[in-house]
């Protein structure tokens, strides 16, 4: 997953259950990778340019996700 541009691409990934993904942020902006609501699992820390974050997907359902320090960088990664 790239992160650039302030925004999360693609908007929408598809991935099966076990599935590491990987952020990337290309920006020259801190951006982070953070659940959409209480209680979700992405939880990272402010990525600097060329800083990356990983999670492994363990259970199907749709994850929304944001940048809590851009908030209108919206995102979901759907998991079946």
């Amino acid at each position: 997953m790239a992160i650039k541009n302030f925004a999360f691409a693609p908007a929408t990934l598809k991935v099966k259950v076990g599935t590491t993904v990987t952020w990337t942020n290309q920006d020259g902006d801190s951006h982070t990778v953070t659940s959409a609501g209480a209680g979700g699992p992405l939880h990272s820390a402010a990525m600097a340019t060329h800083d990356t974050y990983s999670y492994t997907f363990t259970k199907p359902g749709t994850y929304a996700y944001l940048c809590t320090i851009h908030p209108f960088m919206t995102a979901t990664v759907e998991v079946t």
